[in-house]
């Protein structure tokens, strides 16, 4: 009878066992996942603020550009027309690099999720 107490008492501890592994990994991945959203969160929120800033700025540099440009050929249409271009050149380029950018958005944000 002593061996099947002791059985019965080394199962019930190993299901005890078990149970604090699982409460503990449960506990363990819900705070990892709090920590991935709190940075993904801060993350896009600081990507917003400070694109929208330096997209406010860019936009003003853009229209002063184009005046310059217009104001030195002496006409301000072809100053925007000019300005214009160059933002189309610049979009050409960055949609013909957009794997490399892709590749490198990923590699950064797979050391901060996997960490």
């Amino acid at each position: 009878m002593s061996i099947f107490n002791s059985l019965n008492e080394t199962s019930s501890h190993a299901v005890d066992t078990g149970e604090k592994l699982f409460k503990k990994s449960y506990e363990y991945y819900r705070l990892k996942i709090f920590q991935q959203v709190s940075v993904s969160i801060s993350m896009v929120l600081k990507a917003i603020l400070i694109g929208g800033l330096a997209l406010i700025g860019l936009f003003f540099m853009a229209i002063a550009l184009a005046f310059l440009i217009g104001a030195l050929i002496a006409n301000y249409a072809a100053g925007f027309v000019i300005v214009g271009g160059l933002f189309v050149l610049l979009s050409v380029i960055l949609y013909l690099t957009r794997n490399m950018i892709n590749k490198s958005v990923v590699q950064k944000l797979s050391k901060t999720f996997f960490k």
